[in-house]
């Protein structure tokens, strides 16, 4: 009789209050997409919305093209970056991300396995599920971690912040930019500029009833209920 061992896996949803490393990453099951940030895990469900969708095709097309002939590698989710702190070994790794979309120009910054330095540039789609991680957490892992420039673009709000690490490897105050004919130039690569025209999917038509219409279909409509209370 062949017997088979059974090896328990370390999945996030059963014990919330611990913390977990790239080891215990490995271990979960391979149709869930989680990040681990300070050794807390993320759930990366739900899969995207069309917005989100449209903004990367929008997004990635562009840079796509200008980095076709560049050193540098164009990677999007899913596709792990391992952040490993000064001291902590591969399985000890306790920042595991996938941006929607990274550039990274070391030429020893990817291996087989994925990302294994910082990227130079990194941009996250915003979605209401990921808002406040992206706004909070990621930047302090992005500015931790050294991150030259960091977008957090808002597909539904048409907003862009930016944020650049200064030389005393910090991000400070972010440039907001709003508006759908917007174009901005990527500062870690000079040269570069992102066209929104093409990136934001176009807004639904909305017919917006005069106010005066409505009080007055509101009035006729009091005024018929009190004939026919009268009647």
């Amino acid at each position: 009789m062949l017997w088979l061992e059974v090896v328990p896996v370390a999945h996030p949803l059963r014990s919330p209050e611990q913390t977990y490393t790239y080891a215990d990453y490995l271990t979960w099951p391979e149709g869930e997409r989680w990040e681990l940030i300070d050794g807390e895990p993320y759930d990366m469900t739900p899969a995207p919305s069309t917005a989100h969708q449209i903004v990367f095709r929008g997004l990635f097309r562009q840079l796509d093209a200008w980095f076709l002939d560049k050193p540098c590698h164009l990677f999007s989710a899913p596709y792990d970056f391992r952040l490993a702190r000064e001291g902590e070994s591969e399985n000890q790794i306790r920042d595991v991300v996938q941006p929607d979309i990274a550039v990274v120009c070391a030429p020893d910054g990817v291996d087989e396995k994925g990302g294994r330095k910082a990227p130079d540039f990194v941009i996250e789609i915003l979605s209401p599920s990921t808002a406040s991680k992206d706004h909070i957490v990621k930047r302090r892992l992005y500015e931790r971690h050294g991150v030259k420039e960091y977008w957090l673009v808002h597909p539904d709000e048409r907003i862009v912040t930016v944020y650049h690490l200064s030389p005393e490897g910090t991000y400070g105050k972010a440039d907001i930019f709003a508006g759908e004919d917007l174009r901005l130039e990527v500062a870690a690569f000079p040269g570069l500029t992102i066209d929104f025209t093409t990136v934001f999917p176009p807004r639904p038509n909305i017919t917006r009833e005069s106010p005066a219409r409505y009080l007055a279909e509101r009035q006729g409509e009091q005024g018929n209920d009190k004939e026919e209370r009268h009647g």
